[in-house]
């Protein structure tokens, strides 16, 4: 079968340059390339495990371990610090499982994935668009089953059904803003290990150097400052604004800026990045 078209002017032209000049066809490439992912994911569902069982430990150990004693201090039990301490791992479950696309992306150059991806006729952005979107069913996992396991533990969604979502919604596009950082590591570092003990180095400071477990005022003083700036500390009291009340506005609209500016800095690093290595 002849993979050329004639020209007006009657000179063959390749039929990927054809397909690849249609309107907006990098964005049925990009899903069909999503969907790729999800598949593999459903034939491997021990990739799960880290959004799966890694949020419920994280929960229960934080929950009843530190639960009485911090809920202690406030005259309460680990019921009362529930509705506290389940936003602010939500948070830190997503943030870390953000990493798993950067590293993900580069097993998969090493792997020669990309190089098949470059012989198709398909946009060049394409795969990498496709890769970032797949791992939504990753963040999407994480939420599900942290949520179920609230519940199940008697937390409710205090300002209504709408926000609790509106929250979860929030949360997954902070992780779509993210991972780009992550992805442009990826890019540029040699190896998955390489990657994944970089983005340890960040994530645990902005994780464990925020208010997801305990208040802001109940930490060394050199430490609140550090909070103060600290992202995740923003849309953690986003979070459960939405989800039980409180302080909105001012956290959520600095969450929101910090999600512009991930994706206005790192998306286009990470593009160039992956232009150089296709």
């Amino acid at each position: 079968m002849s993979t050329a078209t004639l020209t007006p002017t009657g000179s063959a032209q390749p039929q990927h340059a054809v397909r690849q000049s249609r309107p907006f066809a990098w964005v049925q490439q990009s899903l069909t390339l999503a969907w790729r992912n999800i598949v593999r994911i459903r034939q491997n569902p021990e990739a799960l495990a880290d959004v799966t069982f890694q949020p419920i430990i994280f929960l229960l150990l934080f929950l009843f371990v530190f639960g009485g004693a911090i809920g202690g201090q406030a005259g309460g039990t680990w019921h009362d610090y529930l509705p506290f301490l389940l936003p602010g791992v939500l948070v830190q479950s997503v943030v870390f499982s953000t990493l798993g696309t950067g590293v993900g992306l580069n097993d998969d150059f090493a792997k020669g994935v990309f190089d098949r991806f470059r012989s198709l006729p398909i946009a060049r952005v394409s795969p990498l668009i496709g890769a970032v979107l797949g791992d939504t069913v990753r963040y999407l996992t994480s939420i599900v089953i942290l949520m179920v396991t609230g519940f199940a533990l008697g937390f409710r969604f205090e300002n209504g059904l709408a926000y609790g979502l509106l929250a979860c919604l929030l949360v997954l596009a902070f992780a779509l803003s993210l991972c780009w950082v992550w992805v442009w590591l990826g890019l540029k570092l040699k190896t998955a290990q390489g990657v994944q003990g970089i983005a340890f180095l960040v994530m645990f400071p902005l994780t464990f150097g925020s208010n997801i477990f305990v208040q802001t005022t109940t930490l060394p003083g050199f430490l609140q400052s550090w909070t103060k700036i600290n992202p995740i500390t923003y849309l953690a009291d986003s979070m459960r604004g939405l989800m039980i009340g409180g302080d909105l506005q001012k956290p959520l609209l600095i969450t929101l800026a910090w999600m512009v500016g991930l994706v206005a800095v790192f998306a286009p690093l990470a593009i160039r990045a992956y232009r150089k290595r296709t």
